[in-house]
């Protein structure tokens, strides 16, 4: 099971998840409660060991943009949210940059097609609700072998069921980890590494 742990901002955040074992930890560097700056990413980055990927999370901003953001922080990945293309993708993987590409589960069938990202990310019908929902809907997506990351609503309680609803080989939480918006709790952090890999 591939875990990533979202929206970090402290070191001991970042050190909690991959004491876990996360595979993955995001920085986001959108306008959001749990915004970093590029230069806070870049200092985050040194607690993320050769091995476990770091990546900038983005909303709306332009791919182009993105791309400079994710290399002034010195991170290889991004996490690109919003309307996207398959141009895009492209451009992220022209510059050397990897992708992780999310969709909500409402979204058209052919955003769930492969872009050629190396991961997708399917979140709830409303992204950053942290509400359940029906993941076994995404069964319906014809995913086949694909390697995707399941998301919305997860937290220690309910990841291992869900990721088995929906037969996901990955998951990404932030706020089913949190004590409060924004604040990550390191003991949930650790709980959800453990429930999803367990």
């Amino acid at each position: 099971m591939f875990v990533k742990v979202c929206g970090l901002s402290t070191p001991e955040s970042v050190q909690a998840a991959v004491a876990a074992g996360a595979d993955a930890v995001g920085f986001v560097l959108t306008a959001s409660p749990r915004e970093v700056s590029p230069a806070r990413a870049l200092d985050l980055l040194a607690h993320v060991p050769d091995g476990v990927h770091a990546v900038g999370v983005f909303r709306h901003e332009p791919v182009d943009q993105a791309i400079g953001l994710a290399r002034q922080a010195g991170l290889e990945w991004i996490q690109l949210h919003g309307e996207r293309t398959p141009v895009d993708v492209k451009t992220a993987h022209d510059a050397g940059i990897k992708v992780i590409r999310a969709v909500t589960v409402g979204a058209a069938p052919d955003a769930f097609t492969d872009w050629g990202e190396e991961l997708l990310l399917i979140d709830a019908a409303v992204p950053g609700s942290g509400e359940a929902w029906d993941y076994a809907s995404v069964l319906t997506k014809g995913l086949g072998d694909r390697v995707w990351l399941l998301a919305g609503g997860l937290d220690p309680l309910n990841v291992a069921s869900a990721a088995k609803e929906a037969g996901a080989p990955g998951v990404d939480v932030s706020s089913g980890v949190e004590s409060s918006r924004g604040v990550k709790d390191l003991a949930k952090v650790t709980a959800f590494v453990r429930a999803a890999k367990g």
